[in-house]
């Protein structure tokens, strides 16, 4: 029986509609128009002119007979139409598979063919590894490529398309009445993770989350009007950590950035007066260990966000040290990148900056829109002690969790075990209620912010005729965070050297992939003859190097 709180209160579009992050665009296009947006090499954009080319562009692929759960596949660096393909792709209806750029052929061909792509936009850089992708595609649809050219790019524009992006913007309608999602359940982007399988994972993420998780940014970062954002943390990576949506929201300023350098990290953050960027460990070491005369001008205060490989607490100290607000952050493709912060306490600020730098380490707790962050025992489903001892696996729930994974349900099923979402990240968690990672139960390395699989990598290994068994594990690595390390088996008569076995890897596996160490002798093995990882670990140095960090607290 319905109650009176219920009764002739119907939800209609007066008083509910579908939570997305397209209507950030709108919003400051209407209210901020002639506030810079993008800045990338000579190109300035106001949110008015980027709200009108991401209408046009929307229109354009809705001619092209694009809609809703069509998706739009794109291989491009953090560039201009990196970050309006956040916003026109879900405004024509359709999904954002942002592609990894470090990625080989082979592994673009199957995310292609997976995610069922129509379109693929490129950037000039890439053009190759797509032509080599298309054609080891599976699939026989047609597929649309778009030249996506960029006048900062300084290589040879090979065109493999059947028109440019620009072209694209110019079909379109600048007054296209696009619509809000049917539903905020609706897909917004499709992003792969290696997983714990050969294959990637396909993680579906739903306008709901990308709207929660774009304003759970602002409320951490307590974000004011119109920030000044570099572009350091790849777009292709969990959308950029949702930021594209953040910055739209609080129309910032997007300064675009299609490489990776320290000293244009340093010059921008100077030149525009960055107030905030993110990036993995790695990125803010080479801050740290610049040279001297380069970070004299660094103004103090800038924001940054840290999250990847746990970060060293020398990094943090020296982000400190230069001035920089530093933020350490924790998540998974599966929930939108960060879902879990670590918060600074007032009461901290007492502490020596050693001390401060170890606080600062922990994983921290949930993030504003996310429901749940635990830290449980995985067979009892309970909570383990908050003692900073007991380990269990920590779990997250909430409104910034993927749908699952595209067509596998059996994964997602496991996943969403028990009403929680399963990271396989072993963990405690302290009486304060901070997160703290101990181990992968998952044998992912986290290498510069970028997930590889120990089974591709174990793959490729037992394709080499000399070796007998392999086994892949994290190292750790000052400025990678972690590189995978191969511990190999040789067959007896076998003259293989460890410099060919990462040749080896080098035919076959994106560069970031390869082995940075290569240990011959006998594995160990349980039993039934499994190869123990842990003893392989302990080997490596992950859990000393773990266990050394801790006994510092």
């Amino acid at each position: 029986m319905k109650s009176i709180f219920d009764k002739d209160l119907p939800q209609t579009p007066a008083n509910h509609t579908p939570l997305t992050p397209i209507t950030f665009l709108e919003r400051s296009a209407e209210v901020y128009p002639h506030h810079l947006a993008v800045v990338h090499g000579a190109v300035r954009r106001t949110w008015a002119e980027t709200y009108e080319r991401c209408k046009r562009l929307a229109s354009a692929l809705r001619l092209r007979g694009l809609g809703r759960n069509d998706t739009v596949a794109v291989m491009l660096p953090n560039t201009p139409a990196m970050v309006e393909a956040h916003f026109f792709v879900p405004m024509a209806g359709a999904v954002l598979n942002t592609l990894n750029t470090r990625l080989d052929a082979s592994t673009i061909a199957f995310m292609l063919d997976h995610g069922e792509a129509k379109v693929v936009i490129v950037d000039p850089e890439f053009a190759a590894v797509i032509d080599d992708a298309i054609r080891l595609r599976k699939c026989r649809k047609p597929l649309l490529v778009i030249d996506a050219e960029d006048p900062v790019f300084e290589g040879s524009a090979n065109r493999i398309g059947e028109l440019t992006y620009e072209d694209l913007v110019s079909e379109g309608d600048p007054a296209y009445a696009w619509q809000l999602p049917e539903d905020e359940w609706d897909a917004i982007a499709l992003n792969y993770t290696s997983g714990t399988t050969g294959n990637p994972k396909g993680v579906v993420y739903h306008h709901r989350g990308a709207a929660a998780n774009a304003i759970s940014n602002i409320l951490e970062w307590d974000m004011p009007k119109h920030p000044v954002y570099l572009w350091t943390l790849p777009m292709f990576h969990c959308n950029g950590w949702c930021f594209p949506w953040t910055l739209a929201a609080r129309a910032g300023v997007n300064i675009c950035m299609r490489r990776v350098d320290v000293r244009a990290i340093i010059e921008s953050i100077t030149r525009h007066g960055v107030t905030h960027y993110c990036g993995a460990p790695v990125i803010h070491n080479l801050v740290v260990n610049a040279p001297q005369d380069m970070k004299l001008n660094l103004p103090r205060g800038v924001k940054a966000m840290v999250a990847g490989a746990a970060p060293p607490a020398s990094m943090i100290e020296g982000m400190e040290r230069l001035g920089f607000d530093l933020t350490h952050v924790y998540g998974l493709t599966e929930v939108y990148g960060p879902a879990v912060a670590c918060v600074k306490q007032a009461s901290w600020e007492s502490l020596d900056i050693g001390d401060r730098a170890l606080l600062n380490g922990r994983q921290g707790v949930r993030y504003h829109l996310q429901q749940g962050a635990v830290v449980m025992n995985a067979q009892t489903m309970r909570p383990v002690p908050r003692d900073g001892q007991t380990i269990g696996e920590i779990m997250l729930r909430g409104n910034i969790t993927m749908k699952g994974y595209l067509k596998n349900p059996v994964a997602t099923q496991e996943a969403f075990a028990s009403g929680w979402f399963h990271t396989g990240d072993l963990a405690v968690q302290y009486p304060d209620g901070y997160i703290k990672i101990k181990d992968r139960s998952k044998d992912v390395i986290i290498s510069g912010g970028e997930n590889i699989s120990s089974i591709e990598v174990e793959d490729v290994l037992y394709r080499h005729p000399d070796v007998l068994a392999a086994a892949v594990v994290a190292k750790p690595d000052k400025k990678w965070g972690e590189t995978p390390c191969a511990f190999v088996e040789i067959k007896v008569g076998a003259r293989a050297t460890p410099s060919e076995i990462v040749e080896h890897c080098r035919r076959h596996l994106a560069a970031f992939k390869v082995p940075r160490t290569v240990i011959f002798g006998e594995l160990p093995k349980t039993s039934t003859g499994k190869i123990q990882k842990f003893e392989l670990r302990t080997r490596a140095g992950s859990v000393a190097a773990i266990t050394a960090s801790e006994s510092k607290a």
